[in-house]
């Protein structure tokens, strides 16, 4: 039987286990980017304030700061940027490798990343290699995973060697093909995984007949997996302002045109009803121009009608404005004195007036030629 203080000390080392083995991750990531900005480091002081001039000179005094310890310095005061807490510390607790590789190891190590990081401070493990012990990875080192995926921890001192696969495989050496994908070539330690058809759960081939499974949304018929129409079903799959539309595999509900009170498809020629403000007209809902009907709907002085898909608005004509549900004729005042302007009367109502008459005189000389 497992009691609270079992299960508490468990927990906590689990919790200590994950702590170390980020941290050992984090570690390693760190030393890497140190590397990466000393390798950096080098080129930016290379041949660094030497150019013209004496060639021999220039020779003899390149060569001692290619390996001077002013160089050395220079470079070290560069690694890090001054928020990066773990890599100043990093550098703070082993700057004295740092120096010995440097001074000493850079002619027989030249690579500082497997002499520092990984053999010297002990924070990361070749390519292909996790763990404190820096064990091979599921599939071995050379190709972890078998190409397959990911080692967890791989490089690193941390992780457990285990396989994340590809979208593409399965199993825990990443040579099984997963769900919705067959195998196209396959060894012992090779595996070549390719997508079934759409219609395919699983499957042993490229097309809708080689399915071994269909997926939802798809039904075997003679052999192979077809598409369902769900919308033929009779179900109500959509709301009642939307159509069904049938997708493979799938569907989906799409909205009615505004003229629709319901519909079996897009556009006003597939309504079940019109909606209030269109009729049926040509065996489509159409928009009714409530401005040019027999009764008049926008019944106030100074008011104009304009007509909106399905409704229309009542609004003042040019020149007024509503004031108490009335439309006032608008009164301009000077800026300056606040006082009223006078609108001379030729450019104000003769205008209308006159277009009045005009569109009068129009539609007299239209009747009597008629």
């Amino acid at each position: 039987m497992i009691t609270d203080v079992d299960l508490t000390g468990r927990l906590l080392l689990l919790f200590l286990y994950c702590s170390v083995s980020v941290a050992r991750k984090d570690s390693c990531d760190t030393c890497r980017r140190l590397v990466d900005r000393f390798h950096k480091g080098l080129e930016d002081t290379a041949k660094k304030n030497f150019g013209g001039g004496n060639t021999a000179w220039e020779e003899k005094t390149l060569s001692k700061y290619e390996t001077s310890e002013i160089r050395l310095v220079e470079i070290i005061e560069n690694l890090c940027d001054s928020s990066d807490f773990e890599c100043n510390h990093m550098v703070e607790e082993h700057e004295e490798q740092i120096e010995k590789w440097w001074f000493k190891m850079k002619k027989k190590y030249p690579d500082l990343l497997k002499w520092f990081c990984i053999k010297t401070i002990l924070v990361c493990c070749p390519s292909g290699t996790y763990g404190p012990d820096c064990l091979a990875c599921l599939g071995g080192s050379e190709r972890p995973c078998h190409g397959n995926g990911f080692c967890n921890g791989n490089g690193t001192r941390s992780g457990d060697g285990s396989c994340h696969c590809k979208a593409e495989y399965a199993g825990p050496f990443c040579l099984e093909c997963a769900d919705g994908y067959y195998s196209f070539e396959r060894s012992d330690t090779h595996s070549v995984c390719t997508a079934c058809h759409l219609a395919c759960k699983t499957c042993n081939g490229p097309s809708n007949e080689d399915c071994k499974e269909c997926k939802d949304g798809w039904v075997k018929e003679d052999g192979k997996c077809v598409d369902t129409d769900e919308c033929i079903k009779g179900e109500s799959l959509c709301k009642a302002s939307q159509y069904c539309l049938n997708t493979e595999g799938s569907f989906i509900c799409s909205a009615c045109d505004i003229s629709c009170d319901g519909c079996t498809g897009e556009g006003p020629e597939y309504c079940v009803n019109c909606t209030t403000g269109y009729v049926l007209q040509d065996e489509k809902c159409t928009d009714v121009n409530e401005c040019v009907e027999s009764e008049k709907v926008c019944l106030r002085e100074n008011e104009h009608c304009l007509n909106t898909p399905g409704s229309y608005q009542c609004s003042c004509v040019e020149g007024f404005e509503d004031k108490d549900g009335n439309c006032v004729e608008v009164i301009q005042t000077d800026e300056v004195t606040g006082e009223e302007i006078e609108i001379p009367e030729s450019t104000s109502k003769e205008t209308p007036a006159s277009m009045t008459k005009t569109s009068a005189s129009t539609s007299k000389a239209a009747h009597e030629d008629l």
